[in-house]
């Protein structure tokens, strides 16, 4: 479990304060733009940081993220490169908690145990494996253990009664809560069953929940944050980008992030 990712949940739940964690895909659209982005996300408001790793079929991603993952796989960025930009991030002053988000293909090619220690020697402070379910995550989540990392399990709309226990039951920092059946992407309200949703995770868990998917603008955040611990920002955040001028992208992203944070 990561201390810091651990701590500042339960200092901002204490103190009933929400959390912002914006994401953005390693490498995109430059990998030059990467550390720039992820201190500017911090200067804007960010409290946590997730950091996609690149990856040639992204299932639960919609349109946008999924071209952000192509350009950067033409680029060529891997799951070390991504481990390099936080490492370099934090030598440049980066101080929130990052989570490594994508899928396990990846880190399975590098090894259970290489793949984690690798984020831990980067400074990172967990993972969200989206397609990797907590069956088939234990020798995963003995590398994470191991090497004192967050393993942060996602749980949906339809995820039953009984299954969402069995998910949240691996989780030690908190629980990623998908606010939509289907995937990624900027939409114009939040689904109206969310709260009923949050309500049912909530009877299995008593860990912070963050709602992600689906969310993109301010008034989604101020939403989620009365029903929820943190709220999830990331095809917007690729929108961002894409909309800035290429010598503005990093202040472009901390102007949104401050906008949406309301930091």
């Amino acid at each position: 479990m990561s201390k810091r990712l651990r701590d500042l949940f339960e200092q901002r739940r204490a103190a009933h304060q929400p959390i912002f964690i914006p994401y953005v895909t390693a490498g995109y659209p430059r990998r030059e733009d990467c550390v720039p982005i992820l201190l500017a996300m911090e200067a804007g408001g960010a409290d946590v940081i997730e950091v996609g790793v690149p990856f040639s079929d992204p299932l639960a991603d919609g349109a946008t993220v999924q071209a952000a993952n192509e350009v950067a796989l033409r680029s060529g960025v891997t799951f070390q490169d991504c481990c390099g930009f936080v490492k370099e991030a934090r030598s440049q002053g980066l101080t929130a908690p990052v989570l490594f988000m994508g899928y396990y293909n990846p880190l399975l090619a590098l090894g259970d145990d290489e793949s984690v220690r690798a984020a831990a020697d980067a400074g990172a402070d967990g993972f969200i494996v989206v397609d990797l379910p907590p069956e088939e995550a234990t020798t995963f989540l003995g590398a994470c253990h191991k090497y004192d990392m967050s393993f942060v399990p996602l749980v949906t709309p339809t995820t039953t009664d009984e299954r969402i226990g069995t998910v949240a039951s691996v989780a030690d920092a908190f629980v990623y809560c998908v606010s939509v059946t289907g995937v990624t992407g900027q939409r114009g309200q939040l689904d109206s069953g969310l709260a009923t949703f949050i309500g049912r995770v909530r009877q299995h868990t008593s860990l912070p929940l963050a709602v992600g998917f689906g969310v993109s603008s301010r008034a989604h955040v101020e939403a989620v944050n009365k029903i929820a611990d943190a709220a999830v920002i990331g095809s917007a955040i690729i929108a961002t980008i894409d909309a800035a001028e290429e010598d503005h992208r990093a202040e472009r992203i901390r102007e949104f992030v401050e906008d949406v944070s309301g930091h």
